[in-house]
């Protein structure tokens, strides 16, 4: 390594750590929080100021508040730094001085990275061009066009600039540090700080210097993270995701992570009313501020975009969150933490729009596959049972029954997509989940005991022989109609409850559906009951089983959302698509309904096994 990549190591490593950086992850926390509520003071209270806006004025002084006590939580390694955040807050309760507050809270913020040691990442995806015009107007004079250092002034330095076309040099740089080297300076040299940059820019003009030794992108970078990325070296990259891959990396990044963040956010919420349960109000506060900062922060200009008034009522939630944990007020925490959460399910929802129709629409195309299927089969039945009987003068009335079954089927659903679009939505969509979820049981149990088609058929000419003997005709109605009423009724039922992530997924996979149901009738037409119906009625089953999990866990969230159901939190992913959320009062009830067809089956396969043995002793 040569001299000069040395020095600059040796200088960009050297920034003064605190011995607080080597303390509990818990305080590190507390070191990032007040950082990030000093940021965000930075920014926005000159737009709080400029609109003059009540609540925006409240929720900065709310902040400045928040600063004021991460700073004395962190003690006597943060006491040098209390009088300069409690005239920041003096400032704001008195909504005066925008432009010094904004200067003084940058300033401290500097200070605090200094004395806390802290490994930091951009909270939004730098801008890459911008650090491009950055490099040109600040850094080229010395470092070259092209970041050689190979200008007639470098060769006047000592120590002389970087070369960062330097593949050693480069190799073992983190755009963190040369974040730190931009915000900083490096004392004794010729490298100045550059505090009129902002915290954005600086960030862009870090990442833009690992572009310049890098030929262009021709593919997909791998999956990494904007804080893996400002912490990884050139050479961890590479040796985590090869060379090839390291020019995409380091030239596309990451576009902030929606999901993610939402999920963050929710998580932290989760936290918080744990805090709260427990009695720990303190510890719901600074939950709820984590949550702000590093889950909905981050996106809230990709959320103002596509509908501001959800983030406005985000906003409110969460200072209303903050309000009663600082009150320690623990019902109005759980009440706050409830509103937050389902706004923040809103906002995935929203976010995922196109994946919730695409998943929605191959859920309904199989439902309907599998109602039509069992449909086809009953009024298949009917008919060939008539034949047999030499009745087929009557088929008129077999076909009259199950299409005014279809037709009520059709018009359950219309109204109960009238009844949820009422003022009582959520309790009409938990509700509407949860009798799905009851006609998906019994679905399935009717298909276990119709697993035997001969059995089956057994029992339909039975019931026809009876009516036909009678001559009456409003008899084979009923038989045709009540038996294909249960599949268009649950059929509606349980449609209503995949319609709560998107209308527009059920229609295009009823559409399907109905051309599938179409082709299934000629298939079975063709082949008669030589199909493996068991086999085809287990999997049915099975798909019955799992829609049936996915939907209580959806109703069970919907009813929490209005606070029929209490908040259990605990340690669990979120996965709205399939109805699975981190708290006890959905994901007990889910597990049990899981492990109930289990343990029947088990039973089941006991007692044949059992009747075998004693056939076989007899």
């Amino acid at each position: 390594m040569n001299r000069a990549a040395s020095l600059v190591l040796c200088l960009l490593f050297a920034l003064p750590l605190s011995a607080r950086a080597a303390e509990g992850a818990s305080e590190e926390r507390t070191w990032h929080r007040l950082v990030g509520i000093l940021q965000y003071l930075e920014a926005d209270y000159p737009l709080a100021i400029e609109s003059q806006s009540e609540f925006e004025l409240a929720e900065q002084k709310s902040f400045a508040a928040e600063a004021v006590e991460a700073t004395k939580e962190l003690g006597p390694a943060a006491a040098t730094f209390l009088p300069r955040v409690k005239a920041i807050q003096a400032r704001v309760d008195l909504a005066q001085d925008a432009p010094g507050v904004s200067r003084d809270c940058g300033a401290l913020v500097e200070d605090l990275v200094l004395a806390g040691g802290l490994a930091r990442s951009p909270r939004r995806p730098p801008d890459l061009e911008r650090g491009k015009v950055l490099f040109q107007q600040n850094c080229a004079a010395c470092h070259g066009v092209d970041g050689s250092a190979n200008v007639p002034i470098a060769a006047t330095m000592e120590p002389a600039p970087a070369n960062f076309q330097d593949a050693e040099l480069m190799g073992g740089l983190t755009p963190y540090k040369a974040f730190n080297t931009t915000s900083f300076g490096v004392p004794g040299t010729a490298m100045p700080a550059y505090p009129t940059l902002t915290e954005e820019e600086r960030w862009s003009l870090a990442f833009f210097v690992f572009t310049m030794r890098l030929p262009p992108c021709e593919g997909t970078p791998p999956r990494a993270s904007l804080e893996r990325l400002a912490n990884a070296t050139d050479d961890d990259l590479v040796k985590q995701y090869g060379q090839e891959h390291l020019a995409c990396l380091r030239r596309k990044l990451p576009d902030a992570d929606e999901e993610r963040s939402l999920l963050a956010a929710r998580e932290g919420i989760q936290e918080a009313l744990r805090q709260g349960n427990a009695g720990d109000f303190p510890g719901a506060k600074a939950a709820l501020m984590d949550a702000y900062l590093n889950g909905l922060e981050p996106v809230e200009p990709k959320l103002s975009s596509r509908d501001p008034a959800l983030v406005r009522k985000l906003e409110e939630a969460f200072l209303n969150a903050r309000l009663a944990a600082e009150r320690g007020n623990g019902p109005q925490l759980q009440d706050a933490g409830r509103d937050l959460v389902s706004l923040l399910d809103q906002a995935r929802r929203d976010s995922g729009s196109a994946a919730d129709l695409l998943s929605t629409m191959w859920l309904t195309l199989l439902i309907l596959i599998r109602e039509g299927f069992e449909a086809t089969i009953i009024v298949t039945a009917l008919l060939a049972a008539l034949r047999k009987m030499q009745a087929t003068q009557h088929v008129r009335v077999v076909h009259a029954g199950w299409i005014s079954a279809l037709v009520v089927g059709a018009i359950a659903y219309v109204l109960g997509r009238h009844l949820m679009a009422g003022a009582q939505r959520e309790w009409m969509e938990g509700v509407a989940a949860l009798v799905a979820v009851a006609m998906l049981l019994y679905a399935a149990l009717w298909l276990n005991a119709r697993s035997n088609m001969s059995q089956f058929m057994g029992e339909l000419r039975q019931k026809m022989q009876g009516a036909l003997g009678r001559g009456s005709m409003t008899g084979l109605f009923l038989i045709a109609f009540t038996a294909v009423l249960r599949e268009s009724f649950e059929t509606a039922i349980f449609l209503q409850g995949l319609a709560l992530d998107s209308p527009a997924g059920v229609a295009w996979g009823a559409a399907a559906g109905v051309v599938a149901i179409a082709a299934l009738v000629l298939f079975v037409n063709r082949l008669g009951y030589r199909l493996p119906m068991k086999t085809l009625f287990n999997a049915s089953t099975v798909i019955l089983v799992a829609t049936a999990v996915m939907l209580l866990g959806k109703g069970l969230h919907a009813l929490q959302e209005v606070g029929a159901l209490p908040l259990v939190p605990m340690p669990f992913v979120t996965v709205d698509l399939l109805g699975l959320y981190p708290d006890a009062v959905s994901l007990v009830p889910q597990a049990l309904l899981t492990a109930i067809p289990l343990a029947m089956l088990l039973l089941r396969r006991k007692s044949r096994a059992q009747r075998m043995s004693e056939a076989s002793a007899g």
